[in-house]
């Protein structure tokens, strides 16, 4: 059977961690004004966005499924929810407003592309 496990085949990283940690990526950042945030792998603050983010979705998407008809749909309902948590869903941290909105507004990153 398929369980919720397969959500995290879905996020699994696709690029590898040693990217943001190049000069190359260093020197741009760098370039844009960018800070980077590097913590020390074990401490409470290193990964907390992303813990913050993976829990929401479990929660979220998962509910009180315990399976998935097929790993297919599993990607389909967190990619459905990965849009509404940026296009529509409003954050306590950005205002109230969806993360879209704010980058939209209020972001540099633009530059980099």
């Amino acid at each position: 059977s398929i369980t919720h496990l397969h959500v995290i085949e879905v996020l699994r990283r696709p690029v590898e961690s040693a990217v943001y940690t190049s000069s190359a990526f260093g020197a741009r950042c760098s370039e844009l004004g960018v800070t980077q945030s590097m913590g020390a792998v074990g401490t409470s603050a290193d990964n907390a966005m992303a813990e913050s983010f993976n829990s929401t979705l479990k929660r979220e998407v998962l509910r009180d499924r315990k399976v998935f008809a097929n790993p297919l749909h599993c990607r389909q309902d967190v990619f459905r929810w990965c849009i509404r948590y940026n296009t529509r869903r409003r954050h306590s941290w950005c205002g109230q407003i969806s993360p879209d909105a704010f980058e939209a507004r209020f972001s540099t990153l633009s530059k980099a592309a």
